[in-house]
């Protein structure tokens, strides 16, 4: 890892983040995430939920099960254009089917969920990393929910809310805000499964890119809210 990924975010502070996870928890209760019957579904939907609303990711699933192949050697051995069609639904399909056929191809060679649990956690984020096409929000998915590793998941809903609360800047790298998140925490799988949701579920119900700031329950102690112009400034895209 860089040197500027393991530069400390002054604002993420165990205590504030303890705090963001109570509130909207007492706000939306318990989310029990990740939405899935299996490890490898886990897996599947971490790639299929890329640049789409979940709902997409449910009815792709649906296709994939009543097809036979929500299986990882059935999606290997499958025709490119048969993976294609029964995931269209979740957009950009064609490049969704090469890298689930990708990520299969490790998951078989890794020995299976069975074979990656024998694998420390940064070996196998390695690993996985490698995968052409796998990013480090899907690997992150994939270790937290599919292998109750404790690692946090940063995404756009992650940034936007971090940003608008006051807490960074916005120009902060993926992987330093995942130490940071993971260093004020500590090894917590429970805390960074039950964030992440609750995080998610704010994004997608209240603080969207037009935030509705009257019915979020973090509005008194948000500087977005606060009329704050860094904070309602659109954070850069980031940098690794």
């Amino acid at each position: 890892m860089s040197a500027a990924a393991l530069r400390p975010v002054a604002g993420l502070t165990r205590q504030r983040l303890r705090w963001l996870l109570q509130a909207l928890l007492a706000h939306h209760g318990p989310q029990h995430w990740w939405p899935a019957d299996t490890g490898f579904e886990v897996l599947v939907g971490a790639v299929l939920t890329q640049n789409t609303a979940w709902r997409n990711v449910e009815q792709a699933l649906s296709r994939l099960r009543e097809a036979g192949l929500l299986d990882p050697v059935a999606l290997v051995e499958a025709e490119p254009e048969t993976v294609a069609e029964a995931i269209r639904p979740t957009g950009y399909f064609n490049v969704k089917a090469r890298r689930l056929r990708n990520l299969c191809l490790a998951y078989l060679q890794e020995g299976c969920l069975e074979g990656m649990q024998l694998q420390g956690t940064e070996a196998l984020r390695e690993r996985l990393l490698a995968v052409t096409g796998i990013g480090r929000e899907t690997v992150d998915d994939i270790l937290l929910y599919a292998l109750d590793r404790p690692v946090f998941v940063v995404d756009a809903y992650t940034r936007r809310l971090f940003q608008r609360l006051g807490w960074i800047g916005g120009q902060e790298g993926y992987e330093q805000l995942r130490a940071a998140v993971e260093a004020a925490l500590g090894p917590d799988t429970e805390a960074f499964n039950e964030l992440h949701a609750q995080v998610v579920a704010l994004g997608k119900d209240t603080c969207r890119p037009t935030p509705r700031c009257e019915a979020c329950p973090l509005s008194g102690a948000c500087a977005y809210a606060g009329g704050d112009p860094a904070a309602a400034a659109p954070a850069p895209a980031p940098g690794s």
